[in-house]
């Protein structure tokens, strides 16, 4: 008789705190609350008592991982800043939550976390190569090789958000100009839709736009969507994944948004490798399911 794998997946962001206990692949007890803007020792306390809340409704829940945004430090125990998330610069993430929690904590980055996760139980089950892209406030990826996540010898890997997609564009939050997320994200294409229309435009609007015909909106969305299909045309052909799952507040738009992207992945690609995109299938669900299988994976 095999044993089920039980663990506590912890996915933080900028606005919210989710966990859950993952039993074998079902997720349970899934829990939401806001995350505190008094800084990374309040964030802490917030993820200890939800984890020990947890443990106490099921105690064979052992392993904990936590999916953060921003990049770690090479042994990932600590966050080297987390933009979204107030006072989060050099935090001690595992040492602070250990001395909480008296246990062993894996730390991850958030989108390495739902690459993991879109690989063992979503869109790339079944795969032994995968990419995941989130397309959202900002842009992040995982890779998945073998059915584990490839970090490379600095654990940046993935970062794709900051490769330079256009030299001498808009300067990112890391800044660097011209970096993709700098012209491809949600943020970039609300930017560049309140510049054109000059009033206030959410990325939805500019979708929305686009898709009724208004020329700004289209050329706008336009060039975010050749720009990101173009990044994993690159991708392709430098790592040739079976697959690439492509998700994110900004991919959840539809239709429109993947068209757009392979047909510039396809035209950038074209002589080399198709390049296959599938919609991540795990939704607000990814972040917390990466965390708990990163703990048990290490």
């Amino acid at each position: 008789m095999t044993t089920e794998q039980v663990s506590i997946g912890v996915d933080v962001g900028g606005t919210k705190i989710a966990t859950g206990v993952l039993r074998g692949d079902q997720l349970l007890s899934r829990h939401v609350q806001p995350t505190p803007e008094t800084g990374w020792e309040a964030v802490l306390d917030a993820i200890a008592t939800q984890v020990q809340d947890l443990q106490t409704a099921h105690p064979d829940a052992r392993l904990v991982g936590v999916g953060i945004p921003g990049p770690l430090n090479a042994d990932r125990t600590r966050v080297k800043f987390a933009p979204n998330i107030y006072g989060f610069t050099d935090v001690p993430m595992v040492d602070g939550l250990r001395d909480r929690l008296g246990q062993r904590i894996i730390l991850e980055n958030d989108a390495k976390a739902a690459a993991l996760a879109e690989a063992h139980m979503g869109a790339a089950r079944g795969t032994e190569s995968s990419i995941y892209v989130t397309v959202s406030t900002g842009i992040g990826a995982g890779i998945v090789l073998n059915g584990r996540i490839w970090r490379g010898r600095h654990g940046i890997a993935g970062e794709i958000g900051h490769i330079t997609a256009r030299p001498g564009g808009p300067v990112s939050g890391a800044g660097l100009d011209g970096a993709l997320e700098a012209v491809a994200s949600g943020t970039a294409i609300a930017r560049d839709a309140s510049y054109a229309l000059n009033r206030d435009v959410s990325t939805a609007e500019a979708f929305t736009l686009a898709e009724q015909g208004h020329p700004a909106a289209r050329r706008i969305i336009a060039q975010a969507l050749r720009h990101i299909g173009i990044a994993l045309a690159d991708l392709q052909k430098t790592i040739d994944p079976e697959v690439f799952v492509v998700g994110g507040g900004v991919a959840s738009v539809g239709d429109y948004f993947f068209q757009g992207v392979q047909r510039a992945a396809d035209e950038y690609a074209a002589g080399f490798a198709p390049v296959t995109i599938r919609r991540a299938q795990l939704g607000p669900d990814a972040g917390v399911i990466g965390a708990a299988l990163a703990a048990r994976h290490g």
